[in-house]
């Protein structure tokens, strides 16, 4: 493992950074601590750009001429957006990730810092997942295409490095939340999802599975301190976790999120849905000791602040 202070950082009191998905949830966060710590940032976003087509791509790359980038642009979505879209989200993935190593390679970019999933590890990785288990075995199966894709970028990253020396991290992170997520029931992962029905809903939520499955979860503000810190000090191949280090059964989640939003109606489990996978959390070890990263926000608080964003956000919404 190689730790190294970046000179993009350290060297210029502001760069030229393109972040892909910039307009999306992650994105967005991380587009404004950049601007607030300085730089000039494009945030590029798919009504500008299709990334699953190379020219477009091309074309992103000569207006930004970023001395880094960001790829956080995904096509991503729960469980049933999963079922729903496997061959979509394989292709985007892999075409987008593809797309943004050739256009870095070509236009000498200093530093790409690509975000993968957690969806990539096995079903049934030992928990908490460490990055040496990454190719043990099959993604759960919901997830797999998704999941898959992004493992393919990994490798694309590690071999553009070793062939044509493009400085490129891979960074997982684990399920995140926070405000500004996706709270579109069709396409939303699980906290914003309950977040939206318990504060719409009055007598009954209906949630999938049975509840025992585990999920970590970090704060979308937590991440991006995560992305700015390996940006400016890990330059490695080998990829990094980002993760929380609390583990929580969706069960639990859910009795969290009726007491913060407040709701008092019955929460029904439909088990002839499916679980997903069974456990999900990550060691993220890897990242405190190659740059610094430690997760702050406690899950209740995290989800205290996303409530109030979304009444906040939401016309006439509120208890």
């Amino acid at each position: 493992m190689v730790v190294a202070e970046a000179r993009w950082r350290c060297t210029l009191p502001s760069v030229h950074v393109l972040v892909t998905g910039g307009g999306g949830f992650l994105g967005s966060h991380l587009v404004e601590r950049l601007e607030a710590d300085g730089h000039d940032v494009v945030a590029a976003r798919s009504v500008d750009f299709d990334l699953t087509s190379m020219e477009d791509t091309a074309s992103m790359f000569r207006d930004a001429a970023p001395e880094i980038v960001f790829h956080l642009a995904a096509e991503v979505g729960g469980i049933g957006a999963n079922r729903a879209n496997p061959g979509r989200y394989w292709y985007a993935n892999l075409t987008m990730g593809a797309h943004v190593l050739e256009q870095a390679r070509l236009s000498g970019t200093a530093k790409l810092v690509i975000v993968g999933t957690v969806c990539s590890y096995p079903k049934f990785a030992p928990v908490p997942f460490s990055e040496e288990d990454l190719w043990d075995g099959y993604p759960e199966e919901t997830n797999a295409p998704y999941g898959v894709a992004k493992k393919a970028v990994l490798v694309g990253a590690q071999a553009y490095r070793q062939q044509y020396g493009l400085s490129s991290i891979f960074l997982l992170p684990t399920n995140l939340y926070g405000p500004r997520d996706n709270f579109d029931l069709e396409t939303s992962h699980v906290i914003p999802a309950l977040i939206r029905k318990m504060i719409e809903t009055d007598d009954e939520v209906v949630l999938w599975g049975d509840g025992s499955p585990t999920r970590e979860f970090l704060y979308v503000d937590d991440c991006v301190e995560g992305l700015v810190l390996a940006a400016e000090r890990y330059d490695g191949p080998e990829p990094v976790n980002l993760g929380a280090g609390r583990e929580i059964s969706i069960g639990d989640l859910a009795e969290l999120i009726s007491d913060v939003t407040g709701f008092e109606g019955r929460i029904v489990w439909d088990t002839e849905k499916p679980n997903g996978q069974p456990r999900r959390s990550v060691d993220a070890t890897r990242a405190r000791e190659l740059f610094g990263f430690e997760a702050q926000t406690p899950l209740r608080e995290g989800i205290e602040r996303t409530v109030a964003w979304y009444r906040a956000a939401v016309a006439g919404v509120g208890r």
